[in-house]
């Protein structure tokens, strides 16, 4: 199998299922089948209850949805938490940034997907972070 090449963040997938106009990019992005987490699907879960004011069947079915479009799903265990804290040490992220961004290194993904951090940064020289909603981030939607 081959190994994904791009990482979803958490707000990729937050956009996937909001009304906003970043919805298109962002399930455009899940749709292709871009990598993620288990800490990215907490987060999910959590933002969708408090600030989506999903209800919990409808938090349910939206991580069903990533789950079966998100291949592979990266576990946070001891190896990507050690691998984090030296991250976000060198690069002065948030440790749950910087976790993200093991999990995307142990997959070796190229790109990560996030509006949250600097877009451009290459995370030991080769994981970039992208904006996908910056003008020119992706390419055209096709027109129906």
């Amino acid at each position: 199998m081959t190994p994904p090449r791009e990482f979803v963040d958490t707000n990729v997938l937050i956009y996937a299922f909001a009304d906003d106009p970043r919805s298109a990019a962002a399930e455009a992005l899940l749709s292709n089948g871009c990598a993620t987490s288990v800490q990215a699907l907490n987060e999910f879960a959590n933002v969708g209850r408090r600030k989506l004011s999903m209800k919990w069947h409808e938090v349910r079915e939206a991580l069903d949805a990533i789950r079966i479009l998100s291949k592979p799903i990266a576990a946070l265990d001891l190896e990507t938490h050690l691998s984090g804290v030296k991250l976000a040490e060198r690069y002065r992220l948030s440790v749950y940034d910087a976790m993200m961004l093991a999990a995307a290194l142990r997959l070796d993904c190229v790109t990560f997907w996030s509006e949250d951090m600097q877009d451009g940064l290459v995370v030991d020289g080769r994981l970039t972070i992208r904006n996908p909603f910056a003008a020119g981030s992706l390419p055209p939607l096709p027109v129906a």
